[in-house]
C-alpha cells in the first residue's frame, strides 16, 4: 500500500511559478517511477512528467517541456514538480501517481499512460489567471 498526498496548489497569475510536492508513505517509495498528471474541467486526464526510481531519467509532455521540472528526494520520500511561466491553460487539478510494478525499470513512452500507475493521490488545484 502506498499513500500519496499532494500539496502546493494555488491561484496564481500567468507568468508566475509554483512548486507542487507529493509526499509518499507506506511501501518504500524510492523503488519505482513516479509521475504527475493533470485534469482540467471537461478534459481528459493528461500526462505531465515522470521520473525513474533514482531520478536519473525523466520525461515530459510537449506542452510543459522547458517550463516544468520533475525531481525527487528519496531520503524524504517526496516528488516535486517545479512549474515556471505558468499559463491559463495550465489550470487543472494536479495528481501524483506511483508505478510500483515498474520497480527499477524505465520506459519513457509507456509511463505516459495513466494505466501504468497503480497508486494515486487526491490531487491539488492549480488555477492560473491572465
Amino acid at each position: 500500500q502506498v499513500v500519496l498526498v499532494e500539496s502546493g496548489g494555488a491561484l496564481v497569475q500567468a507568468g508566475d511559478s509554483l512548486r507542487l510536492s507529493c509526499a509518499a508513505s507506506g511501501r518504500t517509495s524510492s523503488n519505482y517511477p513516479m509521475g504527475w498528471f493533470r485534469r482540467a474541467p471537461g478534459k481528459e486526464r493528461e500526462f505531465i512528467a515522470a521520473i525513474n526510481w533514482s531520478g536519473a531519467f525523466t520525461t515530459y509532455a510537449d506542452s510543459v517541456k522547458g517550463r516544468f521540472t520533475i525531481s525527487r528526494d528519496n531520503a524524504k520520500n517526496t516528488v516535486d514538480l517545479q512549474m515556471n511561466v505558468l499559463k491559463p491553460d495550465d489550470t487543472a487539478k494536479y495528481y501524483c501517481a506511483a508505478a510500483t510494478k515498474w520497480r527499477h525499470e524505465w520506459g519513457a513512452s509507456r509511463l505516459t499512460d495513466p494505466d501504468e500507475y497503480d497508486y494515486w493521490g487526491q490531487g491539488t488545484q492549480v488555477s492560473v489567471y491572465s
